[in-house]
């Protein structure tokens, strides 16, 4: 056994121990915190949407390209037509 495996998992344990250990807070959020803890979980979901998206495309795009169809892609003079 190495020298430093005991030492690390003596050391995972202890912080597995104070993960897991319940503890009470008497601790109040206001309305604005509350704001704040939304307006963060809206943004990370916007961006992982826009991540997803963004990879989505260019696979989609690699998948075309090895299977030989082309992309149909709309351009904004047909969309002037279609008024």
């Amino acid at each position: 056994m190495k020298k430093g495996l005991p030492l690390f998992l003596l050391t995972l344990y202890c912080v597995f121990c104070m993960v897991m250990t319940p503890t009470q807070a008497s601790a109040y959020i206001d309305p604005s915190t509350t704001t704040f803890i939304i307006q963060a979980a809206v943004g990370l979901v916007v961006a992982i949407a826009a991540g997803f998206s963004i990879y989505w495309r260019k696979a989609k795009k690699k998948i075309n390209k090895a299977v030989g169809r082309e992309e149909v892609t709309k351009d904004e003079s047909d969309d002037l037509e279609d008024l």
